[in-house]
């Protein structure tokens, strides 16, 4: 089996973008080359991952596709802010215009976010919701005409524009559907209404790191789930990562990265993570080393980079996406050579997952480093023949396959 990397195409961007003083100050034209840079080093395709405040995915997808060939935009969206009919028509133009370059990360959010957008549904509800929308969408995408009458949703059927403008109007001699199936939808959902939602909709399903092991457990859940109303799914993971020629001077860059991370950013990390009802000055971890961590936290200075090591080269340390502290979520990051993180992505396919959502910062400058060390150690699927930057590194994934050939990768 053969695996899909992707990067992350977003702001901000800087040496530690989590800290003022380590994030840079960006615009347009640095999104424009870090696609360039993505589509050229050959990822299968880049996160443009959503937020209140941040960039609208549906404008940076269009506004940078140009400039690319061949990555894929999975665009973040949250079902209601747009019309069903209208997000298909969107999603039409780009697929024509681009080659069928789109896919979808179905966000249902928390309830403040989806609140502050304007979508105001109780946490099941939001769900069947989106069920509802996502249904629609598709229908609209594959040029449907009768319209959708659900709960939620309803769309009267499209005009009959015989003799008339159809003015992009999907069937009836309007834009065709370029993906036959239509758009692939990713997502995510760990509750039980959100792993039903997921397995009646979903193509690939995601869900932050863990160790391998755990990981696997819980994708193989959820395709028990999804084999229950006849369906299969394939699965991703999101993480964040420090690959360098040695395990050593990786472990290095994380000692930097902590180093230059504030200790309020931990704090306030932590106290997002937080199990509900607990403080920070109070709660006690059931993991003797992350009560330790806390401890040091408490006293106010960071524990070393190695402390937050939960697997070999899995680490919680400091992230744009958090300080998981107590435990991996979104700030998970692998750490460690070439040979160490192709391993470990080894053990994860071992457990069922395909597609990797990865970054480092600075974006661009770890982009490349990523291509350069560990693409040519790695079997993948991407749909084109990956570039090889240094051809001489073929020679360590000969290497790597002689070493784990017909056995359990071990660690490396």
């Amino acid at each position: 089996m053969a695996v899909k990397i992707l990067w992350y195409l977003t702001a901000p961007d800087g040496t530690i973008p989590w800290e003022p003083e380590g994030r840079w100050d960006t615009g347009f034209d640095h999104l424009q080359q870090l696609a360039q840079s993505i589509d050229k080093l050959g990822y299968y395709g880049a996160l443009l991952a959503t937020g209140f405040g941040s960039n609208e995915v549906l404008t940076v997808a269009a506004a940078t596709f140009a400039v690319t060939k061949r990555m894929k935009f999975l665009a973040a969206i949250h079902p209601g802010l747009l019309s069903p009919a209208k997000l298909a028509q969107i999603a039409l133009t780009f697929d024509n215009f681009s080659g069928g370059r789109l896919l979808l990360n179905a966000v249902n959010g928390n309830d403040a976010t989806s609140q502050a957008f304007g979508v105001n549904y109780a946490h099941d509800e939001r769900y069947d919701f989106s069920k509802e929308y996502w249904q629609a969408f598709k229908e609209s995408y594959l040029g449907q005409e009768k319209g959708y009458d659900g709960k939620y949703v309803k769309l009267a059927p499209r005009p009959n524009f015989a003799g008339g403008s159809r003015r992009g109007v999907a069937g009836a001699g309007g834009l065709p559907p370029v993906q036959e199936n239509g758009v692939e939808l990713w997502g995510a959902g760990t509750s039980a209404p959100g792993v039903a939602h997921s397995v009646e909709l979903l193509d690939v399903y995601l869900s932050f790191a863990n160790t391998p092991q755990k990981l696997g457990e819980k994708f193989r859940r959820v395709a028990a789930e999804a084999a229950k109303i006849g369906r299969s799914l394939k699965f991703g993971t999101r993480l964040q990562i420090i690959v360098r020629e040695t395990e050593e001077e990786a472990w290095e860059y994380a000692q930097w990265l902590v180093d230059n991370t504030s200790v309020d950013y931990a704090i306030q990390s932590i106290k997002r993570q937080l199990p509900p009802g607990e403080t920070f000055e109070n709660y006690q971890s059931p993991d003797p080393q992350v009560q330790k961590n806390l401890d040091v936290i408490r006293s106010g200075r960071l524990p070393a980079a190695k402390d937050f090591e939960i697997y070999p080269n899995i680490w919680t340390g400091p992230a744009l996406h958090g300080f998981n502290v107590l435990g991996p979520l979104a700030g998970t990051t692998l750490v460690g050579s070439a040979e160490n993180i192709a391993a470990r992505i080894r053990e994860f396919e071992a457990e069922g997952t395909s597609a990797f959502i990865l970054s480092g910062w600075p974006l661009i400058e770890e982009a490349h480093r990523v291509a350069d060390l560990l693409f040519p150690l790695l079997d993948l699927d991407h749909g084109f023949e990956v570039p090889i930057l240094n051809k001489s590194r073929l020679a360590k994934k000969q290497t790597n396959n002689d070493i784990t050939k017909d056995k359990k990768v071990a660690y490396v």
